[in-house]
């Protein structure tokens, strides 16, 4: 009897054991997933940012680009979910939505420079980017050379950013410091305030100006108000840190594995780049590169009814007649096309003949698209906007153009109004969001130039054949064939 008590105890034990194992097992099994594993789950990357230069924008084939876009394509990639991106105006709202417990957004990536303020905010990656606040003035106007010179001076930054934080530092010492804090403006806002002289300073950061400071000629830096300061993705504050970890193992990689390094030369390196070429280049190159080329320059504009001077005009914009071109962001070729595009129309963009014949044929595309109640010359300049910044991006100036008074069927009104693209009062209202709007204003004013120089070019040789034949000059005639071929332009 008493070993039989005993194994009944025994037993009693071992169901125990299993039980609570069984249990155990159980707790295990329903644990909550973590962040990271929900993120997997969902196939989605939920980003804060904002649209812009520095961040992520539309290009000219409606998709997606930018520095920070790069960079967030490649994470999500790795994590194998699609990214969403929703853009948020403002700063302080930004910070705002990240740590709100209620928000699905997994963290925020806008250019952000890293602050002991907003440590205490937000969780900080590894920094990918170093900037340094600066000073921007009016040239011609008294260059201020330290804070001290800023006293009593009217200073704009914009509301909520790192900018206005140092600025609060910097009045506990410098008491007459004023400044006012804009909403919903973005860098290029800022220096143009400057440039117009509302206000005597803007400060902004170092690779913001280096992309806007050609459209400002009058403005100039002052003084860098910071040392090298560093730029990162943001994350919420939480005892889980799956995501995070995720996020600072690929950031790390990044940085040592060359990505960082890529995207930077792809979307900043060309800043120092911007001039097209003057007078004396055009000449000279019409002179020693147009020959190699005009004979399917001709081809292809009598292929598919183009002038031949605008589809000459078109390709020195692009490459200078440099079949070998390739731009900072991947185009390439005579035409300059994009693999997307060269795959579209079923052309080998490095080769210059299918380049030329591929280029004539999506310039068609576009011009297309264009209503055809939109007169000549005013619908080709319109298809050359387009073919520059993309049809969306054209069709958001036609429609901002017609919201403000203007005629959206005339070019000389849409070209007025292109440029609020890149102006965000305008562009968060707008179906296809920020773009460089000045540059296709740029971009067709030099088309248009080019083209008539090369059409006043080829009249002046017909005339200059001509009485070469009436008057019997054989000698003329003879060097017809090479003066023809050569597209020989006149001194610029």
């Amino acid at each position: 009897m008493i070993m039989k008590s005993r194994l009944l105890r025994y037993g009693r034990r071992l169901l125990k054991g299993a039980a609570l194992a069984c249990c155990a097992s159980l707790l295990v099994a329903s644990k909550a997933p973590s962040l990271l594993e929900q993120v997997k789950a969902s196939g989605k990357l939920v980003v804060l940012s904002q649209n812009g230069p520095t961040t992520y924008y539309e290009d000219a084939n409606g998709n997606y680009t930018g520095f920070e876009y790069g960079m967030l394509r490649a994470f999500a990639r790795e994590l194998g979910v699609k990214l969403e991106i929703r853009d948020v105006h403002d700063l302080s709202h930004l910070f705002q939505e990240l740590g709100d417990p209620e928000s699905d957004a997994h963290l925020a990536a806008a250019g952000l420079t890293v602050t002991p303020e907003r440590r205490d905010q937000v969780r900080f990656a590894p920094s990918y980017f170093e900037i340094r606040q600066q000073v921007i003035y009016r040239l011609g106007e008294s260059r201020p050379r330290s804070v001290a010179d800023l006293a009593g001076k009217n200073i704009a930054v914009i509301a909520g950013s790192a900018h206005a934080e140092q600025l609060r530092k910097l009045s506990h010492r410098y008491e007459d410091l004023r400044w006012e804090e804009i909403s919903d403006v973005d860098a290029m806002e800022l220096v143009e305030m400057v440039n117009e002289g509302k206000y005597h300073y803007a400060i902004v950061d170092s690779n913001a100006y280096a992309v806007h400071r050609g459209l400002y000629p009058n403005t100039h830096i002052a003084f860098n108000l910071t040392q090298f300061q560093p730029v990162s993705w943001a994350f919420p504050r939480s005892n889980d840190d799956t995501l995070y970890r995720a996020a600072r193992n690929f950031m790390l990689r990044a940085n040592t594995g060359g990505l960082v390094a890529e995207l930077r030369e792809l979307y900043f390196g060309h800043v120092s780049k911007m001039n097209v070429g003057g007078a004396q280049t055009f000449a000279q190159l019409t002179r020693n590169r147009l020959p190699k080329w005009r004979e399917e320059l001709q081809k292809a504009a009598d292929k598919y009814d183009l002038d031949w001077e605008l589809l000459a005009a078109l390709s020195y914009q692009e490459s200078h007649w440099n079949p070998r071109a390739k731009s900072p962001t991947g185009v390439r070729g005579l035409m300059m096309l994009t693999r997307t595009t060269a795959r579209e129309m079923g052309v080998n963009r490095l080769d210059p003949v299918e380049s030329i014949d591929g280029g004539a044929r999506y310039f068609l595309q576009v011009r297309d698209k264009i209503p055809e109640r939109i007169r000549e010359p005013d619908r080709t300049w319109m298809a050359l906007a387009a073919y520059n910044v993309g049809y969306g991006h054209l069709e958001d100036a036609r429609i901002l153009t017609q919201q403000m008074g203007g005629n959206a069927d005339r070019w000389s009104d849409v070209r007025e109004h292109l440029p609020l693209l890149a102006k965000r009062q305008y562009y968060k209202h707008l179906k296809h969001g920020y773009a460089r709007g000045w540059e296709p204003v740029t971009y067709v004013q030099n088309i248009r130039h080019y083209q008539a120089l090369l059409t006043w070019s080829s009249r002046i040789e017909e005339q200059r054949l001509a009485a070469a034949a009436a008057n019997g000059d054989s000698e003329a005639l003879a060097d017809a064939p090479a003066a023809e071929a050569s597209g020989s332009a006149p001194a610029l």
